[in-house]
């Protein structure tokens, strides 16, 4: 085990004064594991970390005291004239597997999502990936679970880091994580376990748009999260759209909050897909007691007809040993 601090100003002996510099210091040997100690205070950086076997985690006493933070946005102009786009805009790049986050708060500060577009706080393209109590926080497009699909809608909208690099499936889990957003912010295709995370809508719009591919077995899982407005009005959102016509999104002993429209999801115009997506459910219940639904709010009687209920044993099917297990029984 290699370990390495990183502190503000370097104020700590032997210790780094950003995190691109303790990556540019770790050891070339990816079989050796390495955690980097991040002291409490704000690193305005715009990372990318494509070393396998790497833990990073906050020391202070909550993950709020520890933020990565940069603003980079899906409207921005380049120097080429180009705009910066989706995939270029993150805040940290994660391309590598075995790789931990822990305690911290990661954010993208563009703001609103009509003035400055997608704006990704981190984007996770990685296999065997865990975010555990971080916040993930940004407006339009917050997290990016990768791999992109395989081919873009648009000529272009794919530029970014992995756009020419193989369609690899990962598997990520998010366990007591805070993440936040408005329109898709949670997206991509990877297989993801969000458990015990709080999940918050920051205005009118849509909590995920998976592109699940076909025949991908799992693609989000929630179990035990809290769907929660922050300013969001009664109705306002969706638990997801389908970004490619095989997502895959469960849900699984959550709490939903008035915010989230009582058809549950919604089908992006795409009709043809409701034979093809998975949008499910299993013991969602309402976050408040008193959310002014009538009796048929239990269980979400409104939901949209492509939306499904399982019972026990289809949710047994999406526990976290399944979902994450692959081919190497990964349990983190």
């Amino acid at each position: 085990m290699y370990t390495m601090t990183v502190a503000p100003g370097a104020d700590v002996s032997g210790g780094f004064y950003s995190l691109k510099a303790a990556f540019a210091a770790m050891p070339e040997d990816p079989a050796v594991p390495v955690t980097i100690r991040v002291m409490p205070g704000i690193y305005h950086e715009k990372l990318s970390l494509t070393r396998p076997n790497v833990t990073i985690e906050g020391a202070g006493a909550s993950p709020s005291d520890t933020v990565i933070s940069f603003g980079d946005y899906g409207y921005e102009i380049m120097s080429d004239g180009i705009k910066r786009g989706t995939f270029r805009s993150y805040t940290f790049f994660v391309h590598a597997a075995d790789v931990t986050l822990r305690n911290l708060t990661i954010e993208n500060t563009a703001g609103d999502s009509k003035t400055h577009g997608q704006a990704i706080a981190l984007y996770a393209e990685c296999d065997r990936f865990v975010a555990e109590y971080c916040r993930i926080l940004g407006h339009q497009d917050t997290l990016f679970t990768g791999p992109l699909p395989p081919e873009e809608y648009e000529p272009g909208g794919f530029r970014g880091p992995t756009e020419s690099a193989p369609r690899i499936n990962g598997r990520q889990y998010y366990h007591n994580c805070y993440i936040c957003g408005d329109i898709d912010f949670i997206f991509g295709s990877a297989t993801a376990y969000f458990e015990g995370c709080t999940i918050a809508s920051l205005g009118p719009g849509y909590v995920t748009a998976a592109s699940t591919p076909e025949g991908q077995e799992y693609g989000y899982v929630f179990h035990d999260c809290r769907f929660a407005a922050e300013g969001c009005p009664q109705h306002a959102a969706y638990i997801g759209r389908p970004w490619r016509d095989y997502a895959r999104v469960v849900l699984m002993d959550c709490a939903i909050g008035a915010h989230i429209h009582p058809a549950g999801f919604h089908d992006w115009g795409k009709e043809h897909a409701h034979g093809t997506v998975l949008f499910a459910e299993y013991h969602s219940y309402p976050q408040d007691a008193d959310c002014g639904c009538a009796d048929s709010c239990r269980p979400f009687a409104q939901r949209a007809d492509f939306v499904d209920t399982l019972d026990g044993a289809q949710a047994a099917h999406f526990s976290r040993e399944l979902v994450l297990a692959g081919d190497d029984g990964w349990l983190p």
